[in-house]
């Protein structure tokens, strides 16, 4: 991993900027589901992880309670995960179609995935503070990645987030909707593709569904030449 880009990830894990979400993270460790009792949770600030040359970037708002929260990892050991990493897996993005600790082999080619907000707040739901304590680190991310081409934002709060960052540090005159799979050019020539979160609710109600993400995975694939 590029130096810069492992000393972020150093600083992350050990930020305790906000108070209210380094309780939460306790008690979500502590008071564990019935189904993970006997697991050591990674109990810290989830950071991003994949390829440093990546030319696509996945963005999540915050790492789940009992997913990124217990295994370390953005996206690894829930549901939402197991939909993204099978569909990453079926566009061969990913080495693997499971996503299940930070020891599991898992390679992701060309592309690396973060959340906007590296620790879980209480019902999902960030406070501006939190979300600006947050956002140099996204910054950081962003600057570090220096092939850069694609970025998927997962659910419309993320694709909010990502706009309200881009728009502190750019001009952007253009009206940019959330509509999955639709791309738009930002000023710094990054494409931003929104997509539904791939959330068991949206699976379920089938508002989105393996083929859509594969495909959408794909249509980056071409954007970018992965």
């Amino acid at each position: 991993m590029n130096i810069k880009l492992k000393n972020l990830n150093k600083t992350i894990v050990k930020c305790k900027k906000c108070p209210r979400l380094v309780k939460f993270i306790k008690k979500v460790s502590t008071e564990k589901r019935k189904q993970n009792i006997d697991e050591n949770y990674w109990g810290k600030p989830v950071t991003g992880f994949g390829d440093v040359n990546a030319k696509l970037l996945i963005l999540g708002l915050a790492p789940a309670a009992h997913g990124g929260t217990r295994t370390g990892r953005a996206f690894t050991g829930d549901k939402s995960g197991e939909f993204l990493f099978k569909s990453l897996y079926k566009a061969k993005i990913a080495n693997q179609p499971t996503s299940l600790n930070l020891k599991d082999g898992l390679k992701l080619n060309s592309t690396y995935i973060t959340n906007i907000l590296k620790c879980v707040p209480p019902g999902d739901k960030p406070n501006n503070t939190e979300l600006n304590n947050c956002s140099k680190y996204f910054d950081s991310e962003i600057s570090n990645l220096k092939k850069l081409k694609i970025i998927i934002t997962l659910g419309k709060v993320a694709f909010d987030n990502c706009l309200k960052f881009y728009k502190k540090k750019y001009t952007i005159d253009k009206k940019i909707n959330f509509k999955h799979g639709k791309s738009y050019k930002l000023p710094n020539n990054i494409t931003l593709i929104p997509s539904y979160h791939p959330s068991p609710r949206n699976v379920n109600t089938k508002l989105i569904s393996q083929k859509m993400m594969v495909s959408l995975f794909n249509k980056a694939k071409k954007i970018s030449t992965i």
